[in-house]
């Protein structure tokens, strides 16, 4: 019956990266602690709507009364590998005034004459707020590895930098997600070439798309050692076998609904007498 699965375990620790994670080993067409089909992933993330939207809410209320919690969801992954998805149908659920969505190009000339980071620290989210970053200061360790851009020492130094923005970000009340969404080649190639089939998706087409697939292995090794490098207990990474798209978003969802939860969020209560106030509203 759909709707009747539910995960044997959270995505929070199946997905994590820990020692000895290879991401060569995990297949992308998995499904992790998920024994259910499509439909039933689909009912679950429509199920799971209310709960998510909720606790936005007070996550949002909490912070008009001084509260300092705030989440940001790092998405990153491969062209076609579903980060839109995930801002429609996951965080499509939340009030989008509660919401700040980014999405990282390549940096303008201005912003290349400061550090990598520089841009990053003034898009994160503000206090009860949910950020997202579609691609994020990742691509700095990444394309930049693939193509050589910089040197093995900037590397290493991007990296120690990294872990300190996200520990501070951290320390300041920001509860982080980093999520890679994995794909294989093929479903890659399978996605572009519904885009050059479909009308409706040809605008999303891009040959840099294709120019970038050529250094597929190149890519893979870059994102290993990130990794390797930047997966903390205070801000770990989860790896989402993305294949199935439906079991990307359920996965992505749940690793919300958790993080939210993580923040022990409440009602606020407003400093007013209630039997007062509703006096007046009645008289009024």
């Amino acid at each position: 019956m759909a709707g009747s699965a539910t995960f044997d375990d959270h995505p929070s620790k199946l997905l994590k990266v820990g020692k000895g994670f290879s991401l060569k080993a995990l297949d992308p067409d998995s499904t992790p602690g998920y024994a259910g089909e499509k439909p039933d992933g689909e009912e679950l993330l429509d199920r799971l709507d209310d709960k998510l939207a909720r606790l936005q809410e007070q996550l949002f209320a909490e912070s008009r009364f001084g509260g300092t919690k705030r989440i940001l969801l790092v998405l990153q992954a491969m062209d076609t590998a579903g980060k839109g998805g995930i801002v429609t149908h996951v965080m499509g659920a939340m009030n989008p005034h509660g919401v700040q969505l980014k999405s990282f190009k390549a940096p303008t000339q201005a912003e290349k004459s400061y550090d990598f980071l520089w841009r990053i620290e003034k898009e994160v989210p503000a206090s009860g707020m949910v950020g997202v970053f579609d691609r994020s200061h990742y691509e700095d360790v990444l394309i930049h590895r693939v193509h050589r851009w910089a040197s093995p020492e900037e590397l290493e130094r991007r990296y120690r930098a990294i872990n300190e923005f996200e520990a501070r970000q951290t320390g300041a009340g920001t509860k982080i997600v980093k999520v890679m969404l994995h794909i294989s080649r093929d479903e890659q190639k399978a996605r572009l070439l519904a885009r050059l089939d479909d009308p409706a998706k040809l605008w999303k087409y891009s040959g840099g798309d294709l120019k970038e697939r050529a250094f597929w292995a190149d890519y893979m090794d870059a994102y290993q050692k990130a990794f390797d490098k930047t997966s903390t207990e205070l801000a770990p990474w989860h790896v989402v076998p993305a294949n199935k798209k439906w079991y990307a978003r359920i996965a992505v969802q749940q690793l919300l609904l958790e993080a939210l939860e993580s923040l022990k969020l409440q009602w606020p209560v407003p400093d007013l007498d209630v039997d007062m106030e509703r006096e007046l509203v009645l008289r009024s």
